[in-house]
């Protein structure tokens, strides 16, 4: 299976912004890739999103009212049932110790604002496919492993 194979057209994409244009404009450089758009306005929203909707990818901003993008993805990244969900932070930040801090929280890549449309698309892309490879390399394991427990226990 090549990288180009796999579907990524109906992963569900968050996008976290407090400012609702930042929202739709990531939306609207998304809008013909097929996705399943979610929105969310701060940090507490995001969570609460990620526990309803369980997303492929989160793009995450880092200055939001509530809880900062910096929390959600130390808090992610915290959470074995989470950590997986890939995190690209977008933000107006730049400074190398911002980037850094965002880093450090457990972000998977970052893009600064104004975004790039082609840059984001690419990322979002490639983000999502290691997604999917990870989710099809754990369901192999799971399946290889209740195999090998069958074959272990006489093949019941």
């Amino acid at each position: 299976m090549h990288t180009s194979d796999i579907d990524i057209s109906s992963s569900r994409v968050l996008i976290a912004d407090d400012i609702q244009q930042n929202r739709e404009l990531l939306e609207a450089y998304l809008a013909d890739e097929g996705y399943q758009i979610l929105m969310a306005a701060d940090g507490h929203q995001t969570m609460q999103m990620v526990d309803q909707h369980q997303p492929d990818l989160i793009l995450l901003d880092i200055m939001m009212p509530r809880m900062s993008g910096y929390e959600v993805c130390s808090q992610l990244k915290g959470d074995a049932s989470k950590r997986m969900i890939p995190v690209l932070i977008v933000t107006a930040l730049n400074e190398p110790g911002d980037i850094e801090k965002a880093v450090n929280a457990g972000c998977d890549d970052f893009l600064t604002k104004p975004v790039n449309r082609l840059e984001l698309r690419t990322r979002v892309r490639s983000l999502l496919r290691v997604r999917h490879l990870s989710s099809e390399r754990d369901r192999l394991l799971a399946y290889l492993q209740e195999m090998e427990h069958r074959i272990l226990r006489g093949g019941d």
